[in-house]
């Protein structure tokens, strides 16, 4: 790659809207540095659409539309349930029941929560340590997959070497990190001057850039798409959504280097690979959101009931639009995969799907000013998504260590001070994990598989059990995030050493072995230690109202209060659940068959959709209360 490829006009789009970020901090920085809740939450005073149009922004993010672009390409219609592995429809759960439950706490944190659950024991200090570690290992994991997928994007468009000759030197493997650098700090600027309010106006003007560039790659590959002659070009099982006990994909011609790939891939026993994420998507989502941007925009809403909106509203946003973009890049990539051929490969020479995106959005085919769009929407998918995780580390951070143990009585300017160096510092360390990584599959496979997989058991027995205590947290945090931080590094010696069987040693297949170990520590955490103390346990039953195993908690609050009343819908709530993933999972394949132009599924897909809504309408919306 020797040549700018993006016209005048293509860039000076895309120097209008990072001049706009740089804007948005400035002007909303003398806001935010109003005390600590107006930085990390906003005040708590935004609507919630806005909340939910910042969250939709967050999750559209350029690391992960890459990776879905790979995938699409590569599996077809079945790749609409490997982001399970996040899991996706942990957006439903939310939306159900657990944003209310989290946002009755009416805490800045999910480490702040900690206190809220288990009082201020000595486990319970023990466990606000752990869940800051695991919060802020979490952020950096995130930080440096977005900083990955950025890299790999904008290195087509902008050549290096070609704009900086005096870095010729630089490795050719590192050159998407330095562009990953150079990006980088725009979203710090804006995220660390403006805040929480910063980030969400932010996002709202980017999710609006995201939508036409969404639309618009979609209407070109419709544009371009002549069934008969797409057909042609796929396998065999890429257009069905049948779950089959193995993947069955095998391309012909040019993609055929592919089989390689898909072979040792973690979807091959597609039957198996499908349990495992949907057990593992089931547990991890009834755990509650993980400390991440995700929960501090549930924290950021006004009422439990406007977080539930918010949670519902993100996936009306998010999925149609970001899925009419992937799979318009996806069938671009595979009508014009010999032409991008070249462009596709890796500095090793190996054909690498993560590189199909930016490969097809410099094509002829997207015109001068809508490639500038269409560059600016996937930088403003990066930057939502790095600056959300950034202010939730610095909460973590800020809030939960330097204020609570150092400074307990610091200034609004000594507390905006503190998120300003905690910012960069932890910018400078993801940048360095970011450089490490591989590639953007490896940093995502580790953060949800490995991660969360000790993340699970703590956080289900937390909202559902009553005797469970702030040792057994401790025990059960600690007991998950030894093996998750070791089997990472086992992995590639058990997979060099076996080759054969290397796709067991995927965070994915190891993540129940995490499991284990973090249940036998909560478990034997919590019968060390006598229960948490009644007062706190009172206190957080009365307010959460969950359900679960909470009869003798039950019990007292209804001696104190004859008119308090248990919350018995569980059975509801179940089958809500139910209705949403099926909901959720027809929003992303009806627009991907809509711009294969397969009519008929995108149809079906569609009547199921404006069933499910009329179900939950009737059965969730309109029984939402605070």
């Amino acid at each position: 790659m020797n040549q700018v490829l993006l016209s005048g006009v293509d860039i000076a789009i895309i120097v209008a809207y990072l001049c706009f970020l740089v804007f948005i901090g400035l002007y909303l920085k003398k806001r935010a540095s109003r005390n600590l809740e107006s930085y990390l939450l906003g005040g708590k005073s935004l609507p919630w659409y806005m909340l939910g149009l910042s969250n939709a922004s967050g999750m559209f993010d350029i690391s992960g539309t890459v990776w879905l672009v790979a995938i699409t390409v590569l599996y077809g219609i079945k790749s609409i349930y490997m982001p399970w592995v996040w899991p996706v429809f942990n957006q439903i759960f939310l939306m159900v029941y657990l944003s209310a439950w989290l946002r009755r706490s009416n805490c800045s944190t999910g480490a702040e929560w900690i206190g809220f659950r288990f009082g201020q024991d000595k486990g319970a200090q023990i466990s606000h340590a752990i869940i800051v570690i695991f919060a802020v290992i979490n952020c950096l994991g995130m930080l440096a997959y977005g900083f990955i997928g950025l890299g790999k994007f904008i290195e087509i468009f902008l050549p290096l070497k070609t704009i900086f000759p005096f870095l010729m030197e630089v490795p050719d493997a590192y050159v998407p990190h330095i562009w990953g650098i150079v990006f980088t700090l725009f979203a710090v600027f804006y995220a660390l001057l403006g805040g929480m309010m910063s980030i969400v106006w932010a996002d709202v003007g980017q999710y609006i850039i995201m939508t036409i560039a969404a639309i618009t790659i979609g209407i070109i590959a419709m544009i371009h798409l002549t069934p008969e002659n797409f057909t042609n070009l796929l396998p065999d099982g890429w257009m069905s959504a049948g779950i089959t006990q193995n993947l069955g994909i095998r391309w012909e011609g040019a993609m055929a280097e592919f089989n390689g790939e898909i072979g040792q891939s973690i979807y091959q026993i597609f039957s198996f690979f499908f349990g495992m994420v949907l057990l593992k998507g089931f547990l991890t989502s009834v755990a509650g959101p993980a400390p991440t941007y995700d929960m501090q925009k549930i924290l950021s809403t006004k009422s439990p009931k406007e977080a539930s909106m918010m949670s519902g509203f993100v996936t009306v946003v998010l999925m149609p639009v970001r899925y009419m973009m992937i799979a318009g890049i996806a069938v671009l990539g595979i009508i014009l995969f010999k032409d991008i051929l070249p462009e596709i490969r890796n500095a090793s020479g190996a054909l690498d799907a993560e590189l199909i995106l930016p490969a097809v959005v410099k094509h002829h085919w997207i015109p001068v000013g809508l490639t500038g769009i269409v560059v600016a929407g996937l930088l403003a998918a990066f930057m939502s998504t790095f600056a959300g995780t950034l202010n939730a580390a610095q909460a973590y951070i800020v809030n939960d260590i330097y204020i609570k143990y150092f400074k307990p009585k610091a200034t609004p300017k000594q507390a905006t001070n503190a998120n300003y160096i905690v910012g960069i510092v932890v910018v400078i360390i993801s940048i360095f994990l970011g450089v490490a990584a591989k590639n953007v599959d490896q940093m995502l496979q580790w953060v949800t598989g490995a991660l969360y997989g000790s993340y699970i058991a703590a956080n289900i027995l937390k909202w559902h059990w009553w005797r469970f205590n702030s040792s057994g947290f401790a025990w059960g945090m600690a007991a998950g995030l030894i093996p998750a931080l070791i089997l990472p590094l086992v992995a590639p010696v058990f997979k060099e050493s076996f080759p054969e069987y290397a796709m067991w040693a995927e965070p994915l297949y190891y993540f129940p072995i995490i499991l284990l170990f973090s249940i036998i520590g909560c478990i034997i955490g919590t019968y060390s230690a006598p229960p948490t103390e009644e007062g706190a346990l009172k206190n957080f039953y009365q307010k959460t109202r969950p359900w679960g195993f909470w009869k003798p908690i039950a019990e007292k609050v209804k001696a104190d209060d004859p008119t308090f009343m248990e919350n018995k819908n569980f059975a509801r709530d179940m089958v809500n659940v139910i209705v949403g993933i099926v909901w959720q999972t027809c929003l992303v394949a009806a627009p991907i068959y809509l711009v294969c132009k397969e009519f008929t599924y995108a149809g079906i897909g569609l009547m199921v959709v404006i069933v499910c809504s009329v179900l939950l309408y009737t059965n969730w919306y309109k029984r939402l209360e605070d």
